[in-house]
């Protein structure tokens, strides 16, 4: 399998791929050491992790530069990643002991009643290219820690990155069977589908998360689903910085390329603020610096997959067919690598793709509204429910239309943002189950009830 640079288009190493012996081979470790990972203290498996935390540190520069080189992130954005997974890390092991404690619920008459919570056993974790350090921190390292064994499979546009993830957990203290890299493409994935594993916890597409879900549905094992998003958000006529905002909310819309399952998709604007709010929205994206990855400075890179740029171009296209006004961007930049400029596109109607379809790109379509109730209805038109965001002087006035909206996330003066203290969760075709928090620790375990007499 050749691992491509999308900043110039060509191979920087090969890798063999995982077949079915091999991954049954792997499976077969997996499920001989989980026990003796499980059986040591709570204690002993968070000072693993912790060490792991710390060797991300220490190796952030090498992990930065490889990220950089396979999937594209600017490099400050990669170190930024992994600064972030490492703060995730913190939260997670500082709870580990109150959420993975057993809970004794009552205790009188001669009988107690308590839940414990043991492993789910030896877990898949398909996970994705473009935050792999985040996203993979919010499976594997509650997974371990809960005494799982884990099976990681990375994009195949982050396999190095995947290797690093696994050399420096083993070189942190997790034992050689208990974390196994699954190397590949589509085909290792499905191999992994059929295979006897206790749960599944995917990260990536509808589309790939819907076919996960009904190929596993038969073995009843837990099975999460972190998917995309159409994410709204609205900018409402009370907001007393313009400026500000817009450049707070178009980063939130081509962060990391727009490559990001919660960033800013629709943007709903109230008619008192549109034009003040475009005109700072477009001057806010047209100074930011596209370039290689590599360089300082560079906001925008390439988009991580090739195949991506057309569907760009098919988004903005029919916005354009359909009578939409394009501000700025609109094409892919010529020469090498996968560039796509930052597009701005106005008087959007709902029934346009860009609307409508994950863009997961540098390109976002904006609309004026007249109040908060139409706002609230082309917010809530959509087959995603990940985040929403309102943003507006009036904290009452954003929690009353967030309230109304089916989404797992609301922001108030905020968007594109994660916190390890609350669930990471998506509704509708935006995933099903939770990470982080104590539900995200509980996930990777289950309960067990105790009746004890005497």
């Amino acid at each position: 399998m050749e691992i491509i640079n999308p900043a110039t288009g060509t191979v920087i190493q090969t890798v063999a791929e995982d077949g079915k012996a091999g991954l049954d081979a792997k499976l077969a470790v997996l499920k001989a050491a989980q026990p003796a990972w499980a059986a040591l203290p709570l204690t002993q498996r968070v000072d693993i992790l912790r060490q792991f935390s710390e060797l991300l540190e220490s190796e952030k520069n090498t992990l930065a530069a490889t990220l950089t080189a396979e999937m594209g992130k600017p490099l400050q954005q990669a170190v930024n990643e992994i600064n972030g997974a490492r703060t995730r890390i913190k939260w997670l092991l500082e709870n580990a002991a109150k959420y993975l404690a057993e809970e004794m619920m009552s205790d009188g008459a001669g009988m107690q009643e308590k839940i414990t919570y043991e492993p789910l056993g030896v877990i898949c974790n398909i996970s994705a290219w473009n935050y792999p350090y985040l996203v993979g921190v919010n499976v594997f390292v509650p997974a371990l820690m809960a005494g799982n064994a884990v099976m990681y499979k990375p994009s195949e546009y982050t396999t190095l990155t995947g290797l690093h993830i696994e050399k420096l957990l083993k070189q942190a203290g997790v034992p050689e069977g208990v974390f196994q890299v699954a190397v590949g493409r589509k085909e290792t994935g499905e191999i992994l589908l059929d295979l006897g594993f206790d749960g599944y916890f995917f990260t990536g597409s509808y589309k790939t998360g819907k076919h996960i879900y009904e190929r596993v549905a038969a073995k009843m094992v837990p099975c999460q689903l972190e998917l995309g998003g159409k994410d709204p958000i609205y900018i409402a006529d009370d907001i007393a910085d313009v400026k500000a905002v817009a450049a707070g909310t178009a980063d939130g819309a081509f962060y990391n390329n727009g490559q990001s399952c919660c960033a800013v998709e629709r943007i709903y604007v109230q008619e008192g603020v549109y034009y003040a709010y475009i005109a700072e929205f477009v001057k806010e994206v047209q100074s930011w610096k596209m370039g290689s990855p590599s360089e300082a400075g560079v906001y925008l890179g390439p988009v991580t997959r090739k195949e991506q740029l057309e569907e760009l171009e098919k988004q903005v296209q029919d916005a354009l067919d359909k009578g939409a006004t394009l501000l700025t961007g609109g094409k892919r930049v010529p020469g090498e690598g996968y560039y796509f400029e930052p597009t701005v596109i106005t008087g959007v109607t709902p029934d346009m793709r860009l609307m409508r379809e994950e863009s997961f790109g540098p390109v976002i379509g904006i609309m004026k509204v007249s109040s908060d109730a139409e706002a609230l209805k082309q917010m809530q038109d959509t087959e995603y429910g990940l985040t929403a965001g309102v943003f507006s002087a009036s904290r009452d006035r954003a929690t009353a239309m967030l309230s109304q909206i089916d989404a797992g996330t609301g922001y108030w003066n905020c968007c594109d943002r994660v916190s390890a203290a609350v669930p990471w969760s998506g509704r509708k075709h935006s995933g099903i189950g939770a990470t982080l928090s104590h539900q995200g620790i509980r996930a990777f375990t289950r309960p067990k009830a105790w009746h004890l007499r005497g």
